[in-house]
């Protein structure tokens, strides 16, 4: 167990950061997620960027007031979303090109490779709905992020996917080192002569997909970003997060990278596994020295009808948990056999769900598309999380 500081309040780890893409979490008001014990959340740059706009949200005071959270923010740097984006529309125009190499109809969706490009000047890409393009350099993801209010910013990093070959993950951790000096010196100049509690923290992030050597090679060249700019491994980064091994990577390649990568790092700062994940694997991290975690699983499964609960008595789960078993189960809520069981979800939640609805009631909800049905599994399967939580720092 560790603690955060941050301007807006202490934080104690190991955390799961419910996701606030647009700047909701989905179905849920922010005093849904006070009362379930949530103390950090994460919103997304790219999209609030894009949509309302950052100047729509300082007109609130910033993302805190807009959406009334007075808690302490983490805000991703954009960059996961652009890269993806890119790898989407390839994709798209490839399929499309394939389906129509004999015809002579105009390929109106031919621009949709060239859409996104990336160069060590920054990333430009084109809104996918209604086509503005924009570009975002490192300097523009932490004005971005200041903008918004973060509490926690997230260095422009580039996130190659699985699929790359070694030559492009290795030019990727060599853009990242290069573009984490760039928000950095960005980032110290505009937090010149503002007090050490008053300003936001900042994490690098660390890339170097299933390669071993390359995943050293940006913890290593990402540490001495810090060491120089502060003049001692006790400053620089408030914080190292690992990227891409949690959105695209095999699971199995998990260990081999976590076990690489968290002997390099020091001490005395949080590690932030970004986009991690099921229960079980959530576990593991922590016993390997995780501290921060964030994912849409609990709340995309629940919109979907997956709810998770204990498997046995609360006196034992915190053994389970410790051993890394197993311990919970998920029950797909629109299958038949809930019609008639009215039992909550799990007998030993006390979310408002569970203190107040039955499974029959959930299953009814689900099958007629009632979108209550949506807020009380996220409700739930939130509540399962942030439990989980408590108990891994115990």
């Amino acid at each position: 167990m560790g603690q955060l500081r941050t301007r807006r309040g202490k934080i104690t780890t190991p955390v799961f950061m419910p996701i606030a893409t647009k700047g909701a979490v989905k179905s849920l008001t922010t005093e849904d997620l006070k009362k379930l014990g949530a103390n950090l959340i994460l919103g997304n740059t790219y999209h609030l960027w894009l949509r309302p706009g950052t100047e729509i949200i300082k007109r609130a005071g910033d993302l805190h007031g807009f959406m009334r959270w007075p808690g302490p923010i983490l805000t991703d740097s954009g960059g996961y979303q652009i890269f993806s984006l890119e790898n989407k529309l390839k994709v798209k125009s490839e399929k499309f090109k394939v389906i129509n190499q004999d015809s002579k109809i105009k390929n109106n969706d031919s621009e949709f490779a060239a859409s996104v490009k990336i160069t060590d000047d920054g990333a430009e890409f084109r809104d996918p709905i209604d086509g503005k393009k924009y570009f975002l350099t490192p300097e523009k993801s932490i004005a971005i992020q200041l903008a918004l209010g973060s509490d926690i910013i997230m260095v422009l990093d580039e996130c190659p996917p699985y699929s790359a070959s070694r030559e492009d993950v290795e030019r990727a951790v060599k853009r990242t080192t290069k573009w984490a000096k760039r928000c950095k010196k960005y980032f110290e100049k505009k937090m010149k002569g503002v007090p050490a509690e008053k300003r936001p923290l900042i994490f690098c992030i660390i890339q170097g997909s299933i390669y071993i050597d390359l995943r050293k090679r940006s913890a290593k060249e990402l540490i001495e970003v810090g060491f120089s700019a502060q003049g001692g491994p006790a400053s620089g980064w408030d914080g190292y997060a690992i990227g891409g091994v949690a959105v695209g990577e095999p699971r199995k390649y998990l260990k081999t990278v976590l076990d690489a990568t968290l002997p390099l790092l020091p001490e005395d700062k949080p590690r932030y596994l970004m986009g991690l994940g099921k229960p079980e694997e959530i576990v593991a991290a922590v016993n390997a020295g995780i501290d921060m975690f964030d994912c849409v699983i609990p709340t995309r499964e629940a919109r979907h009808g997956k709810l998770y609960k204990v498997k046995s008595q609360k006196p034992k789960v915190k053994s389970l948990i410790q051993k890394s078993e197993l311990f919970y189960e998920t029950l797909q809520i629109i299958n038949a056999k809930f019609a008639k069981d009215f039992k909550p979800i799990d007998e030993e939640c006390g979310c408002y769900t569970c203190q107040n609805y039955s499974r029959a009631y959930l299953h009814h909800l689900f099958k007629v598309r009632e979108q209550l049905s949506l807020r009380l599994a996220t409700i739930h399967n939130l509540k399962f999380y942030l439990g989980m939580m408590e108990f891994l720092r115990i």
